[in-house]
């Protein structure tokens, strides 16, 4: 006899994320007036459970919670359960991740949050094992019942904490940066970056680009020679780490080491955007062929893998495939050895493969810790010869990969974040020249404004389906105005600059 197949509310959604738990048992809501108006008239405290569709653990909090019945049970009986895309809902996010803050100095994804039936926060937290959530929950069930009192004070504490977080106080005096502030602001920072892998000192890493974007303006200034460095050595590490997929192009959302060695490997549309304009303006200071190499790559990447045949770019690839996060992309040694034959060793030297595996369960994954020549010495062979092994043994793998189940997609399509991608096809063009990205660039532009924007500018935040169905966000509309004043600037058509003209007059009009 097969297992009762659940649908709840969420079932009508256009978030990949929502639609992974419409047939959870839980009775999950969309971020709602329905949800809110129904906890408010069955007397129950709201769960606001956050994340997105490429999210680990997510998933994995899914799995062991959300899909089991005698979680779903107690959620059920005492709670009105909400769901919310992160992505599709940032401002939503924000709130909760403000009281997780708060209340527990920590944050992340999945967050999961109790609050009062009008939304105010009284609990956040991020990933719970199943019997420590069901542990919080009738905690927080039997406080609601008992000590109603002690949850109202709590959540009136949290809410202020939350507003004075964004309370952000305007300057009402001109602001002056002379070169001894940013000086300062160096010698400050200095300290907290890894000058031998680096990054941030410590682990985690992620890429952080507008760091060291910054850094490269910094150092054009200055000419500071610590701030050149920390970017290039930043630049380079990531670009022979695991971080970075050394088969398909395109860098993962963060290393869980110091390294930049092992990924957590979801593929996020923003990093590879803002990361696509980083490489391509130190490129352009530089001339280092391997950040010309990241760049193509990482537009192969977005085209095959993130480009929808309208123009615009999906959100993201998950971390897993067949309910194991990697798996897509590692390999065993022996794998190594019957795909590639005598490529085996230079790839064991090049790669720094193990027979028991560089990453877990026997699994490797690919990272560059010396230049191709160094490897093709320690082999006794040429540096062509290693670049044809190595190209050979890359057309092998690949195609052995693309025979693998994939990653799941989240093709929503987000403003913001195709206008950091379109910001990044423009740097990309700029640096190389090659009119390909321009074309991919105005595809993109004019999906964006096809698709996203009304006559008056106003613009939408996500599409998907066909259908446009989120208010814009203060950062979808100030991305795509830098964005499109940088496609004028690389065309000098003049519909890019009235349009992004127009986007500024309705956010001065409707924001301020």
């Amino acid at each position: 006899m097969s297992e009762p197949r659940y649908t709840n509310a969420l079932i009508e959604s256009s978030s990949p994320y929502l639609l992974q738990h419409a047939h959870n048992p839980v009775d999950w809501y969309p971020w709602s007036d329905e949800a809110l108006q129904k906890a408010q008239a069955a007397d129950k405290l709201l769960i606001i459970s956050i994340g997105y569709a490429a999210c680990h653990w997510c998933h994995v909090m899914e799995h062991e919670s959300f899909e089991d019945t005698t979680v779903a049970r107690v959620m059920n009986e005492h709670f009105v359960s909400i769901k919310v895309d992160r992505e599709e809902r940032p401002d939503i996010d924000n709130i909760y991740m403000n009281a997780a803050m708060i209340l527990t100095g920590r944050g992340g994804w999945p967050l999961n949050a109790i609050a009062l039936p009008d939304g105010r926060p009284v609990y956040a937290g991020t990933y719970f094992p199943k019997d420590q959530w069901i542990q919080a929950l009738r905690y927080f069930a039997n406080l609601y019942q008992n000590k109603r009192e002690e949850l109202v004070e709590q959540a009136e504490k949290v809410s202020e904490g939350v507003r004075n977080v964004e309370l952000v106080p305007l300057a009402d005096t001109k602001q002056d940066f002379p070169a001894e502030t940013l000086d300062t602001l160096f010698a400050n920072w200095r300290s907290r970056i890894d000058f031998t892998w680096g990054g941030r000192n410590g682990a985690p890493k992620f890429p952080m680009p507008d760091n060291w974007t910054y850094l490269l303006q910094y150092h054009f200034y200055s000419h500071q020679p610590q701030a050149k460095q920390a970017v290039h050595t930043t630049l380079i590490k990531m670009a022979q780490g695991g971080i970075y997929d050394q088969l398909g192009g395109g860098f993962a959302r963060y290393s869980v080491d110091g390294l930049w060695k092992v990924p957590h490997f979801e593929k996020m549309l923003y990093d590879n955007g803002q990361l696509l304009s980083l490489y391509s303006k130190a490129y352009a200071s530089s001339k280092l062929p391997l950040y010309r190499k990241v760049i193509d790559e990482t537009v192969d990447f977005l085209v095959r893998e993130l480009r929808d045949e309208s123009g615009g770019f999906y959100s993201s690839l998950d971390a897993d495939s067949e309910g194991e996060e990697g798996k897509f992309y590692v390999w065993t040694m022996r794998e190594i050895e019957e795909i590639t034959g005598e490529a085996a060793l230079l790839l064991t030297h090049y790669y720094n493969l193990k027979k028991g595996g560089n990453f877990e369960a026997g699994k490797n994954v690919l990272f560059v810790t010396q230049p191709l020549e160094n490897a093709a010495h320690e082999l006794n062979m040429s540096l062509e010869e290693a670049e044809q092994q190595l190209q050979t043994a890359h057309k092998k793998l690949w195609a052995v990969r693309e025979k693998r189940v994939r990653p799941g997609l989240d093709d929503k399509i987000l403003t913001s974040w195709n206008a950091l991608t379109l910001q990044g096809l423009i740097d990309a063009y700029t640096a190389l020249g090659r009119g390909k990205y321009l074309h991919l660039a105005l595809d993109n532009a004019r999906f964006i404004k096809d698709n996203l924007m009304a006559d008056d500018h106003q613009l939408y935040r996500n599409y998907k389906a066909g259908k446009a169905s989120i208010n814009g966000f203060l950062d979808d509309y100030a991305l795509l105005a830098k964005a499109y004043l940088s496609l004028y600037q690389a065309t000098f058509d003049e519909e890019w600059l009235h349009t992004a003209q127009g986007i500024v007059e309705y956010v001065e009009r409707h924001f301020a």
